[in-house]
C-alpha cells in the first residue's frame, strides 16, 4: 500500500507506526484510518514483527478528527464518519487481536486521538503532553469504548469529569489519574520501543492468549468462567512449539528463541 499519511519503521522486532500529518497536527482522516488498519493486518501475519509503537509526527500525537475531512463532509452526507466507518473495521478489535501495542503520545492527544489508544497495552506519554476527551465540546459523544476504557483506565469519577467537562489534562496528571501508564520528560518513543520490545521477547502465541484473556475478563464477573478461559488458553498454549522452546531454554541455561 503506498502509504501517504503514516510511516511505517522497523526497529529490530518493534515496528513503528507513525501518523504523519504534522501540518495539522497528525489530524483523523478516513485515509489514515485505512493506512493504519493495513499496517497493523501486515505487521500481524510478519513473523519479524514482534510488538508495535504508535506515535505522531512533528509536535502532536493527534488532534483528533479533522473537522473539514470528517464533520465536514459527514455534515454534506459525503463522508461515512469515523463512527460508521470505525464500526465497519472495528478498531478497538483490532488492537486487542493484534501483536502488543504501545503507544508513545509525544504531544496532543486530543479526542480520538485520545480513544484510539485507550485500548493498546501500555501508553506512554511526554509529562507536557495534551490529553483531552473533548467530545461533548462538539455536540458528540466518546466513541472507540471509550466510555468503557475510561472507565476501567481511571476509574468512575475521574472518567466522568473528563468525559462530561471535555477539559485537558497534562500527562503528568493523566498518569496521577491512570489514564496513561509512564511518564517521561522527553524520549518517549524511545521508552515506548523499550517497553514494546520487553513484550516482543516473549513466545508469540501466549502474548495473543493473554492478550485474550485480558479483554474477556476484564469485566468479567464470574470467577469460574474467568478460570476456565484460563486452562483453555493454558492447554493451547501447553501445545505450542514456543513452549517447548521455552522449556528446553530453561533446562539448557540460555535464551529462548521465538523469532
Amino acid at each position: 500500500m503506498d502509504y501517504q499519511q503514516i510511516k511505517v519503521e522497523d526497529r529490530e522486532e518493534v515496528r513503528l507506526l507513525v501518523l504523519s500529518r504534522p501540518e495539522r497536527l497528525n489530524a483523523w482522516t478516513e485515509r489514515m484510518h485505512t493506512e493504519l488498519v493495513h499496517a497493523i493486518e501486515e505487521g500481524n501475519v510478519d513473523k519479524s514483527v514482534g510488538a508495535f509503537v504508535m506515535t505522531g509526527d512533528g509536535r502532536a500525537f493527534c488532534a483528533g478528527a479533522d473537522i473539514g475531512d470528517v464533520f465536514g463532509a459527514t455534515l454534506e452526507d459525503e463522508s461515512l464518519g469515523y463512527g460508521a466507518l470505525t464500526e465497519s473495521v472495528n478498531w478497538v478489535g483490532l488492537v486487542r487481536d493484534s501483536k502488543p501495542m504501545v503507544a508513545a503520545v509525544n504531544g496532543p492527544a486530543i479526542g480520538l486521538g485520545l480513544t484510539m489508544l485507550l485500548s493498546m497495552d501500555f501508553i506512554v506519554a511526554q509529562s507536557d503532553a495534551k490529553l483531552s476527551a473533548r467530545f461533548v465540546k462538539m455536540g458528540v459523544v466518546p466513541e472507540l469504548a471509550s466510555s468503557h476504557f475510561l472507565v476501567q483506565r481511571c476509574g468512575w469519577g475521574m472518567a466522568s469529569d473528563l468525559a462530561l467537562s471535555g477539559r485537558t489534562i497534562s500527562g503528568d496528571e493523566a498518569k496521577i489519574i491512570g489514564l496513561v501508564d509512564e511518564v517521561v520528560p522527553d524520549d518517549v518513543v524511545d521508552a515506548a520501543i523499550t517497553r514494546a520490545r520487553s513484550y516482543a521477547e516473549n513466545a508469540p502465541s501466549s502474548l495473543q492468549l493473554t492478550k485474550q484473556l485480558l479483554t474477556e475478563n476484564a469485566s468479567e464477573t464470574d470467577l469460574d468462567l474467568v478460570q476456565r478461559r484460563e486452562g483453555r488458553a493454558n492447554e493451547e498454549a501447553g501445545s505450542t512449539p514456543e513452549h517447548r522452546e521455552a522449556v528446553n531454554a530453561f533446562l539448557e541455561k540460555r535464551a529462548p528463541k521465538f523469532r
